[in-house]
């Protein structure tokens, strides 16, 4: 008995204690090394790699494999694709990760074509007659929001199906 009450005791002093440290102090100044103000990624000049990793990252993972348990598609080997059908390459800008990123209109086309290399996520899927993104085409094209998007990638994957091409997406559709 004597324990809880000195348990009782010490919970009663230390309370006051705990609950003032999470009032913030108002005159508080950034931790050493942090004193400037962060830039905004649309302004930072990161990499397209550093983009992906901020933008994309959290759901196609590190190198594109997606997660089927989390609903989102692979990209490597196959974002490609989406360029070979009527409708693919207005879906790949207007698709809400990428539309409602914090990337500026170039710096998303930047990371577009960027995915779009052979040597990068599209690999042997990108089309032979690729044009690259430019930052006007960007532009237009996400100012125009996408109201279905299962509905509208269903259709292209049907469109591909219908062209032959092979849908390793890791989606089972």
């Amino acid at each position: 008995m004597r324990t809880l009450l000195l348990l009782g005791l010490v919970c009663t002093l230390t309370a006051p204690l705990a609950f003032a440290r999470a009032i913030p102090n108002p005159a508080q100044g950034h931790a050493p090394g942090n004193e400037e103000v962060q830039k905004p990624i649309a302004q930072a000049g990161y990499s397209n790699t550093v983009n992906y990793q901020l933008q994309c990252a959290g759901c196609h993972l590190d190198d594109g494999s997606g997660s089927a348990a989390n609903d989102t598609p692979r990209m490597k080997g196959f974002v490609g694709n989406f360029l070979k059908v009527p409708g693919g390459r207005e879906f790949l800008v207007r698709v809400p990760g990428m539309s409602q990123s914090a990337l500026n209109n170039a710096q998303l086309a930047d990371l577009l074509n960027w995915l779009m290399r052979e040597d990068g996520m599209a690999g042997s899927s990108r089309p032979a007659d690729y044009q690259p993104y430019t930052a006007e085409e960007v532009t237009t094209l996400r100012a125009k929001t996408m109201l279905n998007l299962p509905g509208t990638r269903g259709d292209l994957i049907k469109a591909m199906r219908a062209q032959g091409i092979d849908i390793n997406d890791g989606m089972n559709y």
